[in-house]
C-alpha cells in the first residue's frame, strides 16, 4: 500500500482533504482492478438457470422470516368511516418474544388462531399511540413509525405484564393487510439518550464519494446548529484549533494509510470552545485499501475543565501551604527571638522564677503569647505576662511591640497602672485588630509585695500553703485588654507574698477548652494546683520548672486548642538591705 502523504503540512486544513483524495484515487484504481477480473473467462454472472429467480414462498414462511416480532392486522372499514382491525396472527419472533416477557398469554401460542379484534385481545393498547399508526398507515399507504407503544397483558390468574416498545407500521403490498412490527426497549430512544448524556456521537465518513453518515446529537457535541450538515472530515479539520491540526492529520495518516485505529484529543474553536476525544478505525473491503473512516467523537470539555479547576485549586493550595510554613518560620523564629530561653535571674531579689510554654497541639500557627521577668534599676522587679490575639506574623509581630514596649516603659518607674495605660495606647495605634490581654505586676522585695494591673487577663493563682486560689480582682474588676478603647484606665491590686509562696501567671490557653464552661476550667486549675503541690515543691529554678511543667501537662491532655504559657514565681526571702524605697 503506498504510505505517502500529501504535499500539504500537517497543521494545515487542506492537508486533509488531500489526503482523502489520495486515498478515493487508490479505491477507484481498486474497483477498476475488481471489475477486470470479474470480466475474465469463468468468472461471469450467475449460472443462467439460477438467474431464472427464486421459487415463490408461502406468505407465512415470509412472516416467520422477518426478524423483528410483527403481527398481522386486517383493518375493517365500517360504512361511517370508522376503522377497526383484527388480529389476524403473529409470527416466529413474536411468539419467541412473547414467551420471553408474557409466558402465561396463551392467545399468542398459535401463529394463526383466527380473527380476533385486536383491542378485545389486547384492551390497553387502544390507549396508545398504536391505533394512529395503523389507520395513518391504513390511509397513505406509507410505513408509519416507530412511535412509542405502551400497553400490558393480563393473563388469567397470571401477572400483569407491561408491554414498551417502539412500534411500526406498514401495508403488506398490494395486499389489504397491515403489519404491525416493533423492537423491543426502545432501543432507539435509549441510544439516543446514552449519547445525549455522554455527550458523545459517531460518523462513518465514506472515502470513496465523500458520503457522511452521522448519528443522532453529533451536532450538539460539536456545538453546530442543530440543522447543521454533518461535517466531513475536512470540515472537522478546518474546526480544530490550528494547533492540534497536526495531531488530527496524524490520526487520520495512521487510519487511512497504515490500516490501524488511533485516537487523540482536540480543541474545537467554537464559542465557547470545547474540547473532544476524538477515536478512529479504518472500514475496509476484505483485501482492499481502506474505504472509510468510522470515528467517535465524545465531549470532554466539563471533565478537562473540572480536572484544570482542580489542578489549580492543588496548585492554590500548596502555595497557600508553602506560604503558611514560611509565615510559621518567621513567626517561630521571631518568636525565639523575642521570647529566649528563661534565666532565674531574679534570685538576688529573694523570688525564684521558671516559665513553660506549650504551642498549639493543632499547629494552627504560633501564638502570641508572651511574658516579662527583669530586675529593674530602682531594684524592683517587673514581671508580666501576656496574649496577643490570633495566630502567626501578626500575633507574634505585636507581641513583639508590647513586650519591647514594656521593657523599656518600665524604666520609667511610673506605678504598673500607668504602664498598662501605656501599653493600650500601643495596642490602640497599631489597628482595630491589634488587641491583647495582659497582667502587668511590680514586686517590692523589701514589704514583700506584688502590685498588679489585670487586662482582660485570666487572674492569678496563689499556692500558700498546700493549697490555691485565685487571687482577687482589683477594685472594680478586670479592665479591658489592650487596644480595645483608647485612654482606658487601669486600677491596681496588691498581694503580699511570704516565703514559699507560689504565684502562677498563665494564658488563656492553659484553662480554656472548647464546648466547656470556664468557670469549670479555673476550679479545674485549682485542684490541679493544689495536688501536684501536695508534698511541697522541690526547691530551686528546676525544682519550679518541673512543677509548672506538670500542671500545664496535667491541664493540656488531648483538649488543648491554643498556646499555654505558665510563668512562675516563687517567694524566699525578704532581702535584709533592699536596694530601692516603697513603691506608690
Amino acid at each position: 500500500m503506498d504510505d505517502k502523504a500529501g504535499s500539504q503540512a500537517p497543521g494545515d486544513a487542506r492537508a486533509v482533504e488531500e489526503l482523502i483524495a489520495e486515498q478515493r484515487r487508490r479505491i477507484h484504481k481498486y474497483v477498476g482492478l475488481w471489475e477486470q477480473q470479474a470480466r475474465r473467462p469463468g468468472r461471469g454472472g450467475a449460472p443462467e438457470q439460477e438467474a431464472a429467480g427464486m421459487p415463490p414462498c408461502e406468505a407465512g414462511e415470509l412472516f416467520d422470516a422477518m426478524p423483528v416480532p410483527g403481527l398481522l392486522i386486517e383493518p375493517v372499514l365500517a360504512a361511517d368511516g370508522t376503522l377497526d382491525f383484527l388480529y389476524v396472527g403473529q409470527n416466529a419472533a413474536c411468539r419467541r418474544y412473547a414467551a420471553a416477557v408474557a409466558p402465561e398469554w396463551e392467545s399468542w401460542s398459535q401463529p394463526w388462531p383466527g380473527r380476533v379484534r385486536l383491542f378485545d385481545l389486547f384492551p390497553s393498547m387502544e390507549n396508545s399511540g398504536v391505533p394512529r399508526l395503523l389507520a395513518d398507515a391504513y390511509r397513505t399507504g406509507r410505513p408509519q413509525g416507530p412511535v412509542s407503544g405502551e400497553w400490558f397483558v393480563h393473563a388469567p390468574d397470571g401477572p400483569v405484564v407491561r408491554i414498551s416498545n417502539e412500534v411500526r407500521a406498514a401495508r403488506c403490498g398490494g395486499h389489504p393487510h397491515l403489519l404491525l412490527t416493533w423492537e423491543r426497549g426502545h432501543r432507539e430512544t435509549l441510544a439516543r439518550a446514552a449519547q445525549r448524556m455522554a455527550q458523545v456521537c459517531w460518523a462513518e465518513w465514506n472515502l470513496s464519494d465523500s458520503a457522511v453518515l452521522g448519528s443522532y446529537g453529533m451536532q450538539q457535541v460539536l456545538g453546530l446548529a442543530p440543522v447543521a450538515p454533518v461535517p466531513g472530515l475536512p470540515d472537522l479539520a478546518a474546526m480544530t484549533d490550528p494547533g492540534d491540526r497536526g495531531t488530527l492529520y496524524k490520526v487520520l495518516t495512521d487510519v487511512i494509510l497504515r490500516g490501524r485505529g488511533a485516537e487523540c484529543e482536540l480543541t474545537l474553536t467554537r464559542v465557547p470552545a470545547r474540547i473532544v476525544r476524538f477515536s478512529a478505525e479504518p472500514v475496509r473491503l476484505q483485501d482492499g485499501p481502506v474505504w472509510g473512516v468510522r470515528g467517535v467523537i465524545m465531549d470532554i470539555t466539563r471533565g478537562r475543565r473540572s480536572r484544570e479547576r482542580a489542578q489549580h485549586a492543588e496548585q492554590d493550595a500548596h502555595s497557600e501551604r508553602e506560604r503558611t510554613r514560611g509565615l510559621t518560620d518567621v513567626a517561630v523564629t521571631l518568636r525565639d527571638a523575642v521570647v529566649p530561653r528563661f534565666a532565674n535571674e531574679l534570685a538576688p531579689l529573694g523570688l525564684d522564677t521558671a516559665a513553660v510554654y506549650c504551642p498549639d497541639p493543632e499547629a494552627a500557627g504560633v501564638g502570641g503569647d508572651w511574658f516579662k521577668a527583669r530586675v529593674l534599676p530602682s531594684g524592683r522587679a517587673l514581671l508580666a505576662i501576656g496574649d496577643a490575639r490570633g495566630h502567626g506574623l501578626e500575633a507574634v509581630t505585636l507581641m513583639a511591640k508590647l513586650r519591647y514596649a514594656l521593657a523599656g516603659l518600665a524604666y520609667t518607674d511610673e506605678p504598673v497602672e500607668k504602664l498598662t495605660a501605656w501599653l493600650n495606647h500601643v495596642a490602640c495605634d497599631d489597628g482595630q485588630e491589634s488587641t491583647a490581654t495582659a497582667i502587668v505586676a511590680r514586686f517590692h522585695p523589701a514589704a514583700s509585695l506584688l502590685r498588679w494591673v489585670c487586662a482582660g487577663h485570666p487572674r492569678p493563682v496563689l499556692v500558700r500553703g498546700g493549697s490555691a486560689r485565685l487571687l482577687p480582682y482589683p477594685p472594680g474588676g478586670p479592665g479591658l485588654p489592650l487596644g480595645v478603647v483608647p485612654g482606658e484606665t487601669y486600677i491596681a491590686t496588691e498581694t503580699t507574698l511570704s516565703p514559699g509562696d507560689v504565684v502562677l501567671m498563665y494564658t488563656d490557653g492553659l484553662v480554656e477548652r472548647r464546648g466547656s464552661d470556664l468557670d469549670t476550667d479555673m476550679a479545674r486549675l485549682l485542684r490541679v494546683a493544689e495536688r501536684l503541690a501536695r508534698g511541697g515543691i522541690a526547691p530551686g529554678h528546676d525544682g519550679l520548672e518541673r512543677y509548672g511543667q506538670a500542671v500545664a501537662q496535667d491541664m493540656a491532655g488531648a483538649h488543648q486548642t491554643d498556646d499555654a504559657t505558665l510563668l512562675l514565681v516563687r517567694r524566699l526571702r525578704v532581702p535584709a538591705a533592699p536596694p530601692g524605697g516603697p513603691e506608690h
